[in-house]
């Protein structure tokens, strides 16, 4: 915990550097949820397939979901997602002709989630 998954489209390959991010949202995390660094856990995959609107041109998605266990306030998970928000701005390049589309979720862990 946290487990965070950044889907992203392949419009992206040359604008997003999948480790950066990675490494600069895990200290924000921590920073902002109390969490330890060494239990950020980012995994990365890139989307083929995706429909913004009636488009399929021109557009690339972001989304970038961190779940977290129980006890985080919604005022605490809303002020993660605008800082993440804030942080893809950062650390994602600008693609000549591609609007980019991002999000970010922040979900509990069912009660079920176990790790070793």
């Amino acid at each position: 915990m946290p487990q965070i998954t950044v889907d992203y489209s392949g419009t992206l390959d040359a604008a997003f550097d999948r480790q950066a991010p990675a490494l600069a949202l895990h200290p924000l995390v921590v920073a902002t949820v109390d969490a330890r660094l060494e239990a950020c856990k980012t995994r990365s995959r890139r989307v083929e397939d995706f429909v913004v609107g009636a488009e399929t041109e021109g557009r690339a998605v972001l989304h970038i979901e961190i779940a977290l266990l129980h006890g985080r306030t919604d005022a605490t998970k809303i002020r993660l997602a605008d800082s993440v928000l804030a942080l893809i701005a950062t650390q994602v390049k600008p693609v000549d002709g591609v609007t980019l589309h991002s999000s970010v979720e922040i979900p509990t862990l069912d009660a079920s989630y176990r790790k070793r």
